[in-house]
């Protein structure tokens, strides 16, 4: 068990945490949400002891052992990677290592001896025999092939290194394990299997994510970061969130009865509690959730931008047809061909591919930003697009602007009036002496409702979005959502966010060096039917 005491940490006049006693349990996955700022990350390191807070303290069982997800990408590039997941279990890897020192002695004495057996008993009580085995069975559930399993991580790319970290973390059977962003640059299929490892694990999970499906699938209770406090509720996020909501909204109303608010709470514990049967963690969080009273139902301070996309026209009846496309990348690698679909006006395809350079140079082709090898594509004449390019393209909007935001927006906007880009800024969450920012010093989450604001004056009926939810926050993510949901005309995009894809997506296009795999179903049916898992991996055959 990992119990927090009347902890309390402050930035100058900044109070981040004040007073906070909470304990996180065996047994159950808790995870941390906040707005941006809120000091997630930085509670998570409150409680690996990385940071000491100026009151309080974060106190462990005795004996317990606490893993935590390093985020340095670089910290073991010299050493190989199984050996890097070992490294997970501090104590086993000690034992290992002065063992070997023992051994290569040339000169072995009796002392040596003695010591070599203390040792070996310790090991074998620490399961250090299935050491290798359980390293080789973490990495392959992650995605990382055999062969790399020797590789120095140094020669593992960013997506392969994340999940090398990752599965050092889960090595060893920690008692607490700490992740902050553990679904990062996770494919589908490692995503899938790290929900599946963390549903099943006994110990104390705490975790920091923006993927609130991943939440909805793991945790047994949320753990809310505002008004300076930390509070802690049963259920999943989507319970947090619905009950914040309704709670939010009666608060706003007044002449509402008590007795009528209080029976719209209980009502909605009861439907909460009995959906929570179609759950992986079904029982112990339905008890969780019959324990529930409308005391435990608090509104949340958090803002909300309105992200909503209007067309100037309604789409004709010809949206996109794209025959033959290839094309290369700068390294001499495949990244897609013969790439043929028509798109329709109902359509919303979610773009994917085991390689996420080829998502984002088919986008970049749509939009006329790159030329492909061969091939061509035609938008439909009634059409206008906007798209909305991943991080280094999007970049490039902001790059050397020496202009405030309402001057940047400005330039994307039909209406120059100071009033009307002010008021547009306003429910993009940029009020006051927020719009006077300069575009070069905006953070990534800033950025990206910046851009999402220039594709909604725009006015274009037809979208593609390259990972339009990174760096957002959960708050963002829904609103974006939505959008997108209510948006009549046809979408083109990509994202890691799994509700975001199923909520969104009507038909799924999964691109690969060979062909494509083009299916009219959604996303939970696409990374589930056994029949489309197998045409996916004859897809990837044939490139090989």
């Amino acid at each position: 068990m990992l119990s927090v005491s009347n902890v309390s940490l402050r930035y100058g006049k900044r109070v981040l945490f004040d007073d906070v006693n909470i304990k996180f349990n065996p047994g159950n996955c808790y995870g941390v949400i906040g707005a941006n700022g809120a000091g997630k990350s930085t509670f998570l390191k409150i409680l690996s002891g990385e940071i000491e807070p100026q009151t309080g303290n974060v106190s462990m069982g005795a004996g317990e052992r606490m893993s935590v997800l390093n985020q340095n990408q670089f910290a073991y590039d010299e050493f190989p990677v199984l050996q890097t997941v070992i490294m997970g279990n501090k104590r086993l890897y000690e034992i290992m290592q002065e063992k070997d020192e023992i051994y290569a002695k040339a000169d072995f004495t009796d002392a040596d001896g003695e010591r070599a057996a203390e040792l070996e008993a310790e090991f074998a009580e620490m399961n250090g025999w299935d050491a290798e085995s359980d390293a080789a069975s973490l990495l392959s559930g992650l995605g990382i092939r055999e062969d790399l399993h020797y590789t120095q991580m140094a020669d593992l790319n960013a997506s392969e290194k994340v999940r090398v970290l990752l599965a050092q973390a889960l090595f060893g059977n920690p008692d607490i394990l700490l992740l902050d962003e553990p679904t990062n640059n996770l494919d589908v299929e490692s995503a899938i299997w790290l929900e599946g490892f963390l549903a099943n694990f006994k110990n104390t999970v705490i975790v920091v994510s923006h993927d609130r499906h991943f939440l909805d699938q793991v945790c047994t209770h949320i753990v809310d970061i505002d008004f300076s406090k930390v509070k802690q509720y049963a259920g999943n996020y989507t319970f947090w969130y619905e009950s914040s909501q309704l709670a939010l909204r009666q608060r706003q109303d007044q002449n509402k009865k008590t007795e009528d608010k209080r029976k719209e709470l209980e009502e909605f514990i009861r439907r909460f509690s009995a959906n929570a049967s179609k759950s992986k963690q079904a029982t112990s969080r339905q008890k969780l959730l019959e324990k529930l009273t409308i005391d435990d139902i608090a509104y949340s301070s958090r803002k909300y931008p309105y992200i909503h996309f209007k067309p100037e026209r309604e789409p004709g009846d010809q949206i996109l047809t794209v025959e033959n496309l290839s094309y290369t990348g700068e390294d001499g690698q495949k990244l897609f061909s013969n790439v043929s679909f028509s798109m329709n006006k109902s359509d919303k395809i979610f773009l994917y591919s085991r390689d996420s350079l080829a998502v984002t140079a088919l986008l970049d082709v749509l939009s006329g930003t790159k030329q492909p090898d061969s091939g061509t594509f035609k938008w439909g004449v009634t059409i206008t697009n906007a798209y909305f390019p991943n991080d280094t393209g999007r970049d490039a909007f902001f790059e050397g602007s020496d202009l405030n935001l309402v001057d940047w927006l400005r330039q994307y906007s039909v209406e120059k009036d100071e009033s009307f880009i002010r008021g547009f800024l306003g429910r993009m969450l940029f009020s006051g002496e927020e719009s006077l920012k300069k575009a070069t010093v905006l953070s990534g989450g800033e950025k990206v409702r910046c851009m999402l604001s220039r594709m909604m004056l725009s006015g274009a009926n037809a979208l593609m979005l390259d990972e339009p939810t990174n760096h957002l926050d959960l708050e963002s993510i829904e609103a974006e959502n939505r959008g997108l949901i209510e948006f009549k005309g046809p979408v083109l995009f990509s994202s890691h966010d799994h509700q975001f894809v199923e909520t969104i997506a009507n038909r799924i296009i999964e691109l690969s060096p060979s062909g494509i795999l083009d299916k009219l179903m959604t996303y939970d049916e696409f990374i589930t039917d056994e029949r489309v898992k197998q045409q996916r991996e004859e897809l990837y055959l044939k490139a090989v």
